[in-house]
């Protein structure tokens, strides 16, 4: 699948987000978990992915079905605020 530079960036963006789900990303763009690692390991380097996958391994907020039912929002509500 093509990408667009700016779908890439957004899938990268979202993938580094802690309350963005992988399921959220294969909805929107088509990329499962491992679409979204080989996509961030060709896109970042070696350091920044390592970096990528020590913080997103396990992380329950990742996988909607490690998620708690009570977070049902995908950021973090001081993340967008308007100046």
């Amino acid at each position: 699948m093509a990408l667009s530079e700016e779908n890439k960036s957004r899938i990268i963006e979202m993938a580094w987000e802690d309350r963005t789900p992988f399921e959220a990303i294969e909805l929107q763009f088509g990329f499962n978990e491992s679409g979204v690692i080989r996509l961030m390991r060709s896109c970042l380097t070696p350091r920044s992915f390592k970096l990528w996958r020590s913080r997103v391994y396990g992380r329950s907020t990742k996988h909607l079905k490690l998620r708690n039912p009570e977070v049902s929002r995908a950021y973090c509500p001081t993340q967008y605020k308007h100046k």
